[in-house]
């Protein structure tokens, strides 16, 4: 087997060299083509030609078409993504580089009628679609903008739903309330993509929304005030929302979508394109441009954050000293980015001051709890635990717990089963917040080895316990912000095991020959983006760094010794770790199933390092 010393120094060196001036590693967070379709049709819209951003943007996205004429979300999608092919198909042309008769463009329709049609894409192109004036608005409002007025106590009320989910709902209930459209001298004809010009009965209205919908009307008409007058108070608090939670570059929580649908709200409520609001907003958002293989690309947030937090803390576990510039530079821009406002999350979590960390690099009001525990890692080795960081981060990160045990990403308590009837396509991942194993086994992890909390403490018993009810019959757990099925198993084991739980548990061996399983002939490990649309486990024709990292973390993290599987895994992993194919771009994160994955191009470095630090500590 190779050596683990001579893997650790090539990864750490590649890391010493792309460092930032700021001392955080501004990886990109990329996440296909969507945002960069949406860039060229926001600036053709508002009439800004900055066509050297426009041109290059077309550039990249005609780069990432497939030889049917169709574009992808991942390698083993099958033929292509009829919503992505949508998006990039109108892009193109908006751009004015490409025409409807080039023989790329001719490909991509044949593809899209073939596939449905305008009337089948996601229901949040279908928006863009209709703002730009492509698709008909329904005649009914997909969400009642007087939702916004709705009491706390009222079981579907505007903080029921998952921050997410309020900052995109929040411009389009505005856009659908006052049916907003916007064309240009340029604005393409869509036209010819419909199989069927009854657009409006593609938005999607069950019998269970109808009633959700009259029980929602019901508990508006409960409030006291004139329809017309509340009707107008709910703009204004729309609006209001939307201002509160700008960040200081001008996005509206520093999401791409979110900003993009604002900016358009914002017009629609008569605000013109000079707005002050509306060009920093938009200046924000071309400030999360990055360059990948030299095309633009628009990031959907910047995860500097993210990367700084997990790179610091491997490089320190790979035994670079906290005193290394490299270190201290990047824990001096962990520690300056601790917030200290209030974010939403303080809606249902009222009794805690702030002290966690959000992900991007502008981010001060959205902390989350993955970046938090992330953080509270990274700055274990140079923080005393009396120091004030320390102490309202652990705080912040305790009081976030679920009241069924286990931790969600931004907000508590934030999974109710009413919202699965809302017209809201991917609304499971949209709307709720619920507790998941890659969430709360990572807090585990960092409670246990991380700090002096006792085993018995409440918190890490009501932990233990969601983990072990929510293991799936294969013994595998599923991770909601990964890919999948190996990021939650992974996280659980390695969160159980810190905190005390035998490996000879029933649900830990189980659940380590689940993996044992997984395991491909090369000795790597690799998933398939369509285990969380299927909400099973599909392999990938190939293994990966990042998926095999995360299987060995969990092996070692059991083994008194160097097993055959673990052995064969390692060899595997020091023998790729400088290659570059396609398996080193295949997404393995992702924030919708079926339709938004990000591909962290920090992984490759992050993990591989952790495990060759952890097989190096442990076994050498």
């Amino acid at each position: 087997m190779t050596d683990t010393k001579k893997g650790m120094d090539w990864i750490i060196e590649m890391l010493r060299k792309d460092q930032s001036p700021n001392g955080s590693w501004d990886y990109p967070f990329e996440t296909g083509i969507s945002t960069d379709a949406y860039m060229i049709i926001l600036l053709r819209t508002l009439e800004l030609h900055d066509e050297e951003l426009i041109q290059g943007l077309a550039k990249r996205i005609i780069s990432k078409q497939e030889e049917n004429g169709a574009w992808k979300l991942f390698y083993d999608e099958g033929s292509g993504n009829l919503t992505a092919t949508v998006e990039a198909y109108y892009s193109l042309l908006y751009s004015g580089h490409y025409s409807k008769n080039d023989k790329r463009l001719v490909a991509a329709k044949r593809f899209i009628l073939a596939n449905g049609g305008l009337e089948q894409v996601g229901m949040f192109t279908k928006v863009m679609l209709a703002l730009t004036g492509q698709y008909t608005w329904p005649s009914y409002s997909p969400l009642p903008i007087e939702l916004i007025l709705l009491p706390l106590h009222f079981p579907i009320n505007f903080y029921s739903f998952s921050v997410f989910g309020r900052a995109n709902l929040t411009p389009i209930m505005i856009l659908a309330d006052n049916q907003f459209t916007i064309k240009t001298d340029k604005s393409p004809d869509l036209s010819e993509l419909y199989l069927n010009r009854e657009a409006e009965n593609h938005w999607d209205r069950s019998d269970h929304y109808r009633s959700l919908f009259s029980y929602i009307k019901d508990g508006v008409e409960s409030l006291l005030g004139l329809p017309k007058q509340l009707h107008q108070l709910a703009i204004e608090r729309a609006k209001k929302y939307m201002f509160d939670h700008l960040e200081p570059d001008g996005t509206f929580y520093s999401y791409y979508s979110s900003t993009f649908l604002m900016i358009f709200a914002l017009l629609s409520l008569g605000y013109k394109k000079t707005d002050p609001v509306l060009t920093k907003a938009i200046k924000g958002i071309t400030s999360m441009k990055c360059e990948i293989d030299g095309f633009p690309h628009m990031q959907y947030t910047t995860a500097n954050l993210w990367n700084t937090s997990l790179i610091s803390f491997c490089l320190q576990a790979a035994g670079v000293l906290p005193e290394d510039p490299m270190v201290k530079q990047a824990n001096q821009y962990l520690l300056e980015r601790q917030h200290r406002k209030f974010g939403d999350w303080v809606i249902h979590n009222p009794k805690t001051l702030p002290g966690g960390w959000g992900f991007s690099d502008i981010n001060t009001i959205n902390p989350d709890v993955d970046d938090t525990t992330a953080s509270l890692r990274s700055i274990s080795r140079v923080i005393p635990p009396e120091m004030q960081a320390w102490g309202r981060g652990i705080t912040w990160l305790l009081s976030m717990q679920n009241d069924d045990g286990g931790w969600a990403a931004f907000e508590k308590n934030i999974d109710s089963k009413m919202l699965q009837f809302l017209p809201i396509e991917k609304a499971e991942f949209i709307l709720a917040d619920p507790s998941s194993a890659d969430l709360t086994g990572r807090t585990l992890e960092f409670l246990g080895h991380y700090t002096n909390l006792s085993q018995d403490h409440t918190a890490i018993k009501k932990g233990i316990h969601w983990l072990l009810r929510n293991q799936e019959r294969d013994g595998s757990w599923y991770g909601r912000w990964g890919i999948c099925y190996l990021y939650g198993t992974w996280a659980a084991i390695t969160g159980l095991m810190a905190v005390g739980i035998s490996a000879r548990n029933a649900s830990i061996e189980k659940a380590v020959k689940w993996i044992l399983d997984k395991q491909n002939n090369d000795g790597g490990w690799g998933e398939s983006c369509h285990s969380d649309s299927k909400k099973m486990y599909i392999s990938l024709p190939a293994s990966t760094l990042t998926h095999t990292s995360w299987a060995l973390d969990a092996l070692i993290s059991v083994a008194d010794k160097p097993t055959a599987e673990i052995k064969k895994g390692m060899t595997y992993l020091l023998h790729s770790l400088e290659k570059v194919d396609w398996t080193t771009q295949y997404p393995k994160g992702q924030g919708m199933a079926g339709a938004f994955y990000v591909h962290y191009h920090s992984y490759r470095y992050v993990f591989p390092l952790a495990v060759l630090a952890h097989y190096h500590k442990k076994f050498e």
